[in-house]
């Protein structure tokens, strides 16, 4: 599905389109690219594959439902009612949400 991927990534997400091209979507990510290969057939893992530290979750998950983006709960992770999962010590909190190949990514906070 390069097409929803593609209105995922710069919609939703808010990234920089560089090269929509045979084998790969590719976006600018500051001074990084993110390259997405186009392949026939994909089955999505249960786990993240990929993660955005952010400097402020509930800023960060406001954005992204206001652009769409649908913040998912886990059964068993004693996330909150949004969804967002501390870490036992305390220190990081993420939120997990999926692209529409459902692959599971997420944004996370670290305290200092």
């Amino acid at each position: 599905m390069p097409e929803a991927c593609l209105e995922f990534y710069t919609k939703n997400m808010g990234l920089e389109l560089v090269e929509d091209g045979e084998y790969a979507l590719v976006f600018k990510l500051k001074s990084l690219e993110l390259r997405i290969s186009k392949v026939p057939a994909f089955n999505p893992h249960p786990f993240t594959v990929l993660d955005w530290m952010v400097e402020d979750l509930d800023v960060a998950m406001n954005l992204l439902e206001r652009k769409g983006v649908t913040f998912e709960i886990f059964k068993g992770m004693g996330q909150d009612e949004r969804g967002v999962w501390q870490v036992p010590n305390g220190k990081t909190k993420i939120a997990w949400f999926k692209d529409p190949d459902g692959n599971v990514l997420s944004i996370s906070q670290r305290a200092e």
